[in-house]
């Protein structure tokens, strides 16, 4: 008597029309030989050929991403030294000694509030040029590319055109004051405060020009004619702005917001070229990846593993920021 093979059994046969479960996927793909019922050239493709072109891709995945994750997670537990040595086991002191260190509260409130300024100004101004240079008229592609050079500049070579700028004696200060709008230089880069708006005004500018491509693809799957009944029945230009631009590129809006408040969370470059060094007047101006910098890789009082246990912190925020993003996105398609 033939044995009866049930849907749970290994070796029943799929129903018709129905998609092989994981299991089936993993034994297919890991089976010598062409698949079943394959014809033509798969009759002769190896099945290790596959996983030999996503090899190079797995492999510095691994090399470059998930070892050094797991590294900096180990390091964070120990004593160690950033120019390498014996490293002890330490427990969870270093994240007791973080949360009791003021300066690392600091420069948390310097990347959070530099987070809650640049992310919903990087939102909406890309969006309002976008909406801007959308529009089909004569040399407009002039203005798209313009607005998108500061994308093409090195960050250190637009830090140093804004040192330029806001120094004592630099452009913005000369103009004032012969303009008699200012007796004295306003210190851009000797405030604490003015240097980290600064910092954010160079973020700013310097990423306009890229989120306004994503917004321009946005754009253009808003349907015109929403404008156009809109524009007939009466609505101005600012309420069919919040009526059906808005909603039409919210998908782009969240795309948009997280990728600026990952940015956001991990800025040095900006702070570091207006803020010099330091990171401002007694490092005032320190950001997180700053921070790190600082305490985790000076080679004479750096503490790798203190640095990284501050890099988990960071990588917990920024999770927690992506996170809840995608919370976001989920809520507003359903």
């Amino acid at each position: 008597m033939k044995p009866v093979s049930g849907p749970g059994t290994a070796d029943s046969p799929a129903a018709p029309g129905a998609a092989p479960g994981p299991l089936a996927r993993l034994g297919r793909a890991l089976r010598p030989g062409p698949e079943p019922g394959a014809n033509g050239a798969a009759l002769y493709r190896r099945w290790w050929l596959p996983w030999l072109w996503t090899a190079p891709a797995v492999v510095c995945a691994a090399v470059f991403g998930v070892f050094p994750f797991l590294n900096t997670m180990l390091l964070s537990f120990t004593n160690a030294k950033p120019l390498g040595g014996a490293a002890g086991f330490v427990g969870f002191s270093n994240y007791t000694r973080m949360f009791a260190d003021s300066d690392f509260w600091l420069a948390t409130r310097n990347s959070l509030l530099y987070a809650l300024i640049v992310v919903p100004l990087m939102v909406l101004l890309p969006l309002l040029l976008a909406v801007l240079v959308e529009k089909k008229l004569p040399g407009i592609g002039f203005f798209r590319s313009a607005f998108y050079t500061p994308v093409l500049a090195s960050s250190v070579v637009v830090g140093l055109s804004w040192q330029w700028l806001l120094a004592d004696q630099g452009l913005i200060n000369t103009w004032l004051e012969k303009a008699h709008v200012i007796k004295e230089a306003i210190p851009f880069l000797s405030d604490s405060w003015l240097i980290l708006l600064s910092a954010m005004g160079l973020t700013l500018w310097k990423g306009l020009g890229w989120y306004m491509v994503f917004y321009l693809a946005a754009l253009g799957n808003v349907p015109q004619e929403l404008h156009e009944a809109a524009s007939m029945d009466g609505a101005g230009a600012v309420r069919r702005f919040w009526h059906i631009t808005v909603p039409g590129v919210k998908q782009a809006m969240m795309l948009v917001g997280t990728l600026t408040g990952i940015g956001s969370l991990r800025v040095f470059t900006e702070v570091y070229m207006l803020g010099g060094p330091t990171g401002g007047p007694g490092g005032a101006d320190r950001t997180l990846p700053f921070y790190i910098r600082d305490v985790g890789l000076d080679p004479i009082t750096g503490n790798a593993g203190y640095g990284s246990a501050v890099s988990v912190a960071l990588f917990v925020m920024t999770l927690g920021l992506t996170l809840l993003a995608q919370r976001l996105t989920k809520e507003d398609e359903s």
